[in-house]
């Protein structure tokens, strides 16, 4: 039985839109909170589900179980311009969750308000294109 054939299209792209929303709320939460490294950790997910809504919607099956936002946009088609492919780059470093404690320090110590900010302001831009897309 041929699994792709059955998916809901319809719930599955408004489900990675509804908890890209949910994380992207708590993102701000976490910057307010001054939990830098994490706000951008929640960027980065708020980020790859609204280009995996972007990618079933377009391409009709379920999106590569990947985390590289640059990788899931070519994936999906959806033409960049190179702001956007340079940002998606840089977001896709922020996917924290199972980098080695070094890392994550080093991490940590990057994520200034200001660096935080920036980045929240990119995060919140490209989040608002992929939607008028959707």
């Amino acid at each position: 039985m041929d699994k792709e054939k059955e998916i809901n299209i319809e719930k599955i792209v408004n489900h990675w839109i509804k908890t890209s929303d949910e994380d992207f709320d708590t993102m701000n939460f976490l910057f307010q909170s001054k939990k830098y490294n994490w706000a951008l950790f929640l960027g980065h997910i708020s980020t790859e589900k609204l280009l995996k809504a972007y990618f079933v919607k377009i391409k009709n099956k379920h999106s590569p179980p990947i985390h590289n936002l640059l990788r899931i946009a070519e994936k999906s088609g959806i033409e960049l311009n190179e702001n956007y492919a340079d940002w998606l780059d840089a977001i896709s470093l922020f996917n924290i969750n199972a980098r080695y404690d070094d890392y994550k320090r080093e991490f940590y110590n990057q994520c200034t308000k200001d660096f935080s900010e920036l980045w929240i302001k990119r995060i919140n831009e490209i989040r608002k294109w992929i939607k008028e897309k959707l």
